[in-house]
């Protein structure tokens, strides 16, 4: 009925009767409006989950890059690391330029050649219960030079390649927790609080006394520069440190204080200058990101677990992280958005330090169940893992992980 038709069409549409040529093309909604745009607030900035019709083409190719990087979710090898000391204030792990691993378990110090697969021992502190090795760490170029801090307040320098130590410097009444290198200075931090500087070239190695920590110095870490000096205590604090001091004793240019429980886990960005990523402890469980310049806090993320360390991909915008309690983890993020991309799973307790490879593609994990696990993680791009393979010893037929070495 025509009638009919031009009542309904002038009551539901608000329009005159037409013919039906012209009805076919008439919509009943039409929307003139892309989507809204995101909120810049959101959590953690992850991804939103609309967009306007015609936008949003870079976040697919982001997404295809990472679907296409295969991640091995078990470890490539396994290595057994008895008497491995359980311990969260101390840095037990160090892996040199030349491929050489230095490992501290208990009064020894191990080293293990990635290459070739040998180990030997280096040294061994006295027999005394009481006297154990604290921290080791390599010279950052020619990794001929080991620094190994004691449980005696003493730092070590020993020649590798002689096996001869060349030094013993002073400097803390309390053991020496953690160590880092800026070309010919060796910062070292004690359970007394203080971060000293020693310039291993001369013979009155002290150069500066640094007073910003209540108590234990468990996290030290200089910028790729060599400008800023990073240290986390159990106090809580993150201080930030100025090379161009020339005092022989002075305070931090920042002492920052979010972290809610100790800060072991100091790691500086490889990509972007005076950013700093650090971890806390069980209280806190944050990874927290800081501009060294402003002192700025950038962002916080709660992992929801302890953080014992953290290491940078030196390939991409990619941070991975181990863990304490409950699933002693391995958990690799995306920066800035810090989006999940995998989860390592293995360790039964608490991941307590990791180093990288030289070629950048493995990251050796050492945890309180007394094993290291190398880690496939940080590959380069469209390259295979033959070279990362390689790196690890030998070819991929002997690295069955049932068949597991022992450092000793």
């Amino acid at each position: 009925d025509p009638e009919y038709k031009s009542a309904l069409s002038s009551v539901m549409l608000g329009v005159e009767a037409m013919d039906e040529d012209e009805g076919k093309g008439h919509r009943v909604l039409s929307f003139k409006d892309k989507a809204p745009a995101p909120r810049g607030d959101t959590v953690n900035n992850l991804s939103i989950l609309y967009s306007g019709s015609s936008g949003g083409s870079a976040a697919p190719k982001a997404s295809q890059k990472l679907a296409n990087r295969h991640i091995a979710s078990a470890p490539a090898r396994i290595l057994d690391a008895p008497d491995l000391l359980d311990d969260y204030y101390l840095n037990l792990l160090s892996w040199s330029d030349t491929n050489i691993l230095a490992v501290a378990l208990s009064q020894t110090v191990y080293l293990w050649n990635a290459g070739s697969g040998d180990i030997k021992e280096l040294c061994t502190l006295d027999s005394s219960p009481d006297q154990y090795v604290c921290s080791v760490s390599w010279v950052q170029e020619g990794g001929a030079h080991l620094a190994v801090g004691t449980s005696t307040g003493s730092t070590q320098l020993w020649d590798v390649d002689a096996a001869k130590q060349l030094r013993s410097m002073d400097g803390h009444s309390e053991r020496v927790g953690s160590l880092a290198w800026n070309r010919h200075i060796l910062s070292s931090g004690g359970r007394d609080g203080v971060v000293v500087n020693h310039d291993v070239r001369i013979a009155r190695h002290k150069i500066a006394t640094m007073s910003g920590h209540d108590q234990e110095v468990c996290g030290l870490a200089w910028n790729p520069e060599g400008t800023t000096l990073a240290s986390g205590g159990n106090d809580n604090k993150l201080c930030l440190w100025d090379a161009s001091s020339s005092a022989a004793s002075f305070g931090p240019r920042y002492t920052l204080t979010d972290h809610q429980a100790a800060v072991k886990a100091v790691a500086w960005s490889p990509h972007e200058r005076n950013l700093l990523a650090t971890g806390g402890g069980t209280a806190d469980r944050c990874i927290k990101f800081w501009n060294s310049q402003t002192g700025s806090l950038l962002n916080s993320i709660d992992t929801g677990s302890q953080v014992c360390a953290l290491q940078w991909n030196p390939y991409e915008k990619e941070i991975l992280s181990s863990h304490g309690f409950a699933r002693n983890q391995l958990s690799l993020w995306k920066y800035p958005t810090m989006a999940k991309v995998k989860e390592l799973d293995g360790h039964t307790a608490r991941v307590l330090h990791m180093a990288c490879s030289p070629d950048g593609g493995t990251v050796v994990s050492a945890a309180a169940d007394e094993t290291l696990r190398f880690w496939n993680v940080f590959a380069p791009p469209g390259k295979s893992s033959k070279r990362t393979t390689e790196t690890q010893g030998g070819s991929s037929k002997n690295k069955s992980i049932s068949k597991t070495m022992h450092i000793r």
